[in-house]
């Protein structure tokens, strides 16, 4: 009897499972040891050492020529960063933070007598994304965004400490 309670609530947690709509999926493949952005072509590989696993379509931020110099500019950072966090709760679905500023990057802002800003994520688009009228590419203040289904897949993949090169 005791053996049918527990199948039983198995059969129900399963059930329960497979009808909901998580965002968080499971990867199993090779690890990711490194994420290359080409902002020029709108493009990310998600790469194991040599060999390309995937890749994504992104838009960036609203002025996305050049390296970032300071907050609100709406460029992404370009050069060599790592993943510094994770944001399960983002506003825009799923985001991987990006280790953006650097020391490199604090000083250039230093001397301009501005902040170097921060908060540069790969995410989703979110809820925003679809309620916003007449969209435009290249939209937000300097992130890189892909799909929620995309920031899903991405989320799984990806762990904190992973390289990321963003070049131009």
């Amino acid at each position: 009897m005791r053996f049918l309670k527990i199948f039983a609530a198995l059969a129900l947690f399963a059930a329960l499972t497979a009808c909901g709509d998580s965002k968080f999926r499971t990867y199993n493949g090779p690890e990711v040891t490194q994420i290359q952005v080409f902002k020029g072509q709108r493009v990310m590989h998600l790469m194991h050492n040599d060999r390309r696993l995937e890749s994504y379509k992104f838009d960036l931020g609203f002025a996305p020529v050049g390296h970032k110099q300071v907050e609100g500019d709406g460029r992404t950072p370009e050069g060599v960063y790592f993943i510094d966090r994770r944001n399960p709760k983002s506003r825009f679905h799923l985001s991987i933070g990006v280790s953006y500023p650097n020391e490199a990057d604090r000083a250039n802002a230093k001397a301009l007598g501005k902040s170097p800003g921060g908060d540069i994520f790969i995410h989703g688009r979110g809820p925003f994304y679809k309620k916003k009228k007449n969209r435009k590419k290249d939209w937000t203040w300097g992130c890189i965004s892909v799909s929620d289904k995309e920031m899903e897949e991405i989320y799984s993949m990806i762990q904190t400490g992973t390289t990321i090169v963003i070049m131009p």
